[in-house]
């Protein structure tokens, strides 16, 4: 989990699209000259003196900050131009009006006003102009989470996101072309910017440092502080990274790829702070209170950061800093800049890092500044919005100020200031990265004061802004993948909180009431919705997962099945119980489903006791039984309230729905103080029905794809050993299925995985080899021969193209698969087997196990396959064969087998 102030610099980008330090200031418009009156020639002038004067007026406006007065006289320009047909001035224009609507936040009509101003120039070859806008246009498509088109306006569309194709008619080939080297210098800056926020970070360097070379070579001072500034900001990222890798490093007890991680973070952190200094002292330089502004900030951000960096302590600078950007504050003329950068400094806040951190927005957290002081700089910021008519800008000024009231409990202020922000964000019915806050906020103070009903319709008038047509969930999923570590302060908290209000109203009405029973539903939903959404972020990428229909997920629900659904709130969990309903034989119009509601208290305590299970457990090598205690702390806290209900449905399956820290939680092993629960249920988990396909295949006659790993590798300095059992696995596995393929060592790699499944249809797929699962996508992978490795997206990937179509692989099995002790989000990637890849069944171990032990349990678990048995029943038989076989078998050799997805 990043520090607050990480968040703080990744939510700019996704969340709050609008501070001044990160996006309002557009790679092109970092200059500190007018834009709208230094790149472009002004309009001819045979034209109307009218029409000039009011071109003329527009920019005056624009430069005082009334960015609508502006636009007003630019349109009664541009109808004027039209009406002569004078499609030069016309072009001018446009590029004027796109700017100033982007400011004010209406992005779509920007977008339409570049491109039409790109064909007015495209029809009279003026090129060099075409490559310029292709820039603008792709950092409009960059503010709005859209990076791939970006990418693919700078320099061409890529499939596979390699290296830049510079493709005929994109704005860098143009620019080189052409040999415009400053529009160069733009294209490589915002193709830097854009590598960056869809996390590719060394493509962002390396591209960013090209650009850095021609301003020196050309000597274009005006840019330079920008390209500084922004590799600044690539370095800032990479350190975050790989501070996160190496904490799920540690989590793996990989403690020397831990110190190589921690290595490499703190000297990102250094290149950093130089850039930003660099930029900084080039700026006031120049007299650009702007550009010091915007780099002020970024220095403040850093400073404050790196605690497990070895770099100095910055105390003292980042007090400095702070005091240089209040008084800078002063410099800044009245504008959305101003605007932005009051709130930016009234929202600085202590640094707090903490795994239950809830939001940004929710939090009341200590901050830099005295609550007097933020409260003074959100009312300047106010009061300037409104100066200047800038709606979009008002309504967060007005937001953050009701927050900060919010934090006082003076909820009155609150609500009036949010409903307010609410009003000015809905005005231009385009700022949806702002109203779905203030709903949110809404609903906060309703809660607090004890209006439930009020309070659950902001939610869900928070929800639906996010979910309808045209909102911004899926920019907030996929824009940055260093977003991956601040989702709890995006998405995550709203969508538990109004879980946590449904749950809390269905406990205060009667258990056999139908709206006992919707009320759970609507939580869960919101829950389905979250899982989702955790996946998708996860992966970072515009994957579309398939989510099927209710109706159709009814037949994974068997008679004999019973659901888990969890829920971990920072106080308290939720435990929801769904089974089948007896009276639906009788009543033809009841339920289906009877869900049950049961709460864990004490959220720290318990899952302290989930990390200690998982730690103990491990604990085979010297044959501890102190897994033994959690293990039947946790059955008494999930199973046991449930079980007089489980055993009069007669339940053979229990399936979990697992949240957070649970997903790492091998439930075979719960123990209920007498036998392991594996020996009575059996046992799958599945990121949620609506992402289980639901169809069942009958296993005899299938042929597998069988690849394995028998000797010893390297991969990016760690070291793997030697399976020695895997070529046994893997030819008893193959025999047990004929027509089957094995590839072995040298055999196995990507290309060859890729091969076989293009030549041939493989419904199950075996790979016996390393793997491990990370913090992020990267550090989740595969071992193959040759000392390479497939990452878990190049795996889904490979899968889902080369599959045999529309027809899924029905199983896929990972025998050798480690996740870190406490790494909730690495589970993630195990279950985005199923999702991503669009396999029906996954089984997987949650850590490496003596790969002879491995041997037996995966060739029993086949051998029930055959003989019809449902995937979780041949788990089931094959965990108890093992135990049967050998009483004193430690379940670390077992339990860390788990079944995702469909379970049939």
């Amino acid at each position: 989990m990043p520090s607050r102030h990480r968040q703080f610099r990744v939510r700019c980008f996704l969340v709050v699209l609008f501070l001044s330090s990160f996006t309002l200031c557009l790679w092109l418009n970092h200059v500190p000259f007018n834009p709208l009156q230094a790149r472009w020639p002004e309009v001819a002038t045979a034209q109307s003196p009218n029409s000039n004067q009011l071109v003329q007026q527009g920019i005056e406006r624009y430069k005082t900050g009334d960015v609508q007065g502006a636009i007003a006289s630019w349109q009664i320009a541009l109808s004027a131009y039209q009406s002569t047909s004078n499609l030069a001035d016309e072009a001018i224009v446009r590029e004027k009006l796109a700017i100033a609507y982007q400011q004010i936040g209406q992005f779509e009509q920007a977008i339409n006003y570049w491109k039409e101003a790109i064909a007015n120039y495209r029809s009279s070859g003026e090129f060099v102009k075409v490559g310029w806008l292709l820039t603008e246009l792709a950092q409009t498509n960059s503010r709005l989470g859209q990076n791939r088109e970006a990418i693919a306006l700078l320099c061409g569309a890529s499939e596979t996101d390699e290296d830049c194709l510079e493709s005929e008619g994109s704005a860098l080939q143009i620019a080189r072309r052409f040999s415009d080297r400053q529009g160069e210098v733009a294209a490589l800056g915002s193709l830097g910017e854009a590598y960056r926020l869809r996390g590719q970070d060394d493509k962002a360097i390396k591209t960013l440092e090209t650009s850095l070379k021609i301003v020196q070579e050309i000597n274009l001072p005006v840019y330079r502080s920008s390209v500084l500034n922004s590799l600044g900001n690539a370095y800032f990222s990479e350190a975050q990274l790989n501070e996160q890798r190496a904490n799920s490093a540690k989590l793996r007890s990989a403690e020397i790829k831990a110190s190589e991680f921690i290595k490499k973070a703190t000297l990102s952190y250094k290149k950093a702070l130089d850039y930003f200094n660099n930029s900084l002292e080039l700026t006031r330089t120049q007299n650009d209170p702007s550009g010091q502004m915007q780099t002020l900030l970024n220095l403040i951000q850093l400073y404050y950061r790196p605690k497990d960096s070895k770099l100095p302590d910055n105390t003292n600078q980042a007090e400095q800093a702070l005091q240089s950007a209040l008084a800078l504050l002063e410099r800044l003329p009245n504008s959305f800049n101003k605007v932005y950068a009051a709130i930016d400094l009234a929202e600085l806040e202590q640094l707090v890092s903490s795994s239950n951190s809830t939001s940004f927005q929710a939090q009341c957290l200590p901050r830099k500044l005295k609550d007097s002081q933020a409260e003074e700089l959100l009312k300047k910021a106010v009061s300037i919005a409104q100066s200047i008519k800038d709606s979009r800008s008002e309504s967060f000024a007005l937001g953050k100020l009701g927050h900060l009231y919010e934090c006082h409990k003076d909820y009155n202020k609150a609500l009036d200031l949010t409903k307010q922000a609410r009003l000015a964000a809905d005005q231009k019915l385009r700022a949806k990265d702002s109203l779905y806050l203030w709903e949110w906020q809404a609903g906060r103070i309703f809660k607090a004061q004890a209006k439930e009903s009020e309070a659950i319709a902001a939610y869900e008038r928070a929800i639906a802004t996010l979910q309808g047509e045209g909102g911004i969930r899926d920019n907030l999923l996929i824009t940055d993948q260093d977003s991956q570590f601040s989702f709890r302060d995006t998405i995550s908290p709203l969508y538990r909180e109004f879980a946590r209000l449904k749950l809390e109203r269905a406990e205060s009405l009667p258990i056999a009431s139908q709206e006992y029973q919707k009320e759970l539903d609507s939580g869960l939903d919101a829950i389905d919705f979250l899982k989702l959404a955790e996946l998708q972020n996860y992966f970072g990428n515009d994957c579309v997962f398939t989510v099927f229909d209710k109706e159709r997920v009814d037949d994974l629900e068997t008679e004999d099945t019973a659901i888990f659904s969890s829920i971990i709130l920072e106080d308290r969990t939720a435990i929801v119980l769904s089974l089948p309903n007896p009276e639906k034989k009788i009543k033809p119009n009841a339920e289906r489903r009877l869900k049950k509601l049961a709460w864990i208290k004490e959220t720290k305590k318990f899952t302290a006791e989930i990390k200690k299970f998982r730690r103990e457990i491990q604990r085979f090598y010297d044959h501890s039984d102190a897994f033994l205690t959690p293990a039947q702390n946790l059955y008494n806290s999930i199973i046991r309230p449930f079980t007089p209900d489980l055993d009069r449905a007669k339940i053979k399956t229990l399936v979990f729905i697992q949240d957070g820290l649970l997903r790492s939680v091998p439930m075979a092993a719960l123990h209920d103080g007498q036998e392991f629960i594996v020996q009575k249920y059996a046992i799958a988990t599945t990121p949620g029905l609506r992402l289980t396909s639901p169809k069942h295949l009958n296993f005899q006659g299938l042929r597998m794809l069988a690849l394995g790993l028998t000797e010893a590798a390297t991969i990016d300095d760690e070291k793997f050993q030697p399976l020695e059992n895997v070529a046994d696995e893997v030819n008893q596995v193959t025999k047990l299925f004929p027509g089957s393929k094995k590839l072995f060592n040298k055999q196995f790699t990507d290309e060859s995985l890729k091969q076989e499944l293009k030549q041939a249809i493989y419904p199950i797929i075996h790979i016996a080899t390393h793997g491990q699962f990370g913090t992020i996508p990267e550090d989740s992978f595969l071992v193959t021969g040759n000392n390479e490795k497939i990452t878990i997206t190049q795996l889904e990937s490979d899968i889902r193209r080369f599959s045999g179509g529309s027809e899924p692989v029905e199983l896929l099995v990972l025998t050798a698969c480690q996740t870190g002790v406490g790494d909730d989000r690495a589970t993630l990637g195990m279950a985005g087997i199923t999702v991503e890849a669009g396999v029906r069944s996954a089984l997987a171990s949650l850590w490496y196990v003596d790969d002879a032990f491995t041997q037996e349990l995966v060739v029993k678990f086949y051998d029930n396959l055959r003989s019809q048995m449902s995937k979780a029943e041949a788990l089931k038989e094959a965990q108890k064969a093992l135990i049967n076989q050998n009483k004193k078998i430690h379940p670390a050799q077992w339990a860390p087998f788990i079944l995702i997805g469909n379970w049939l």
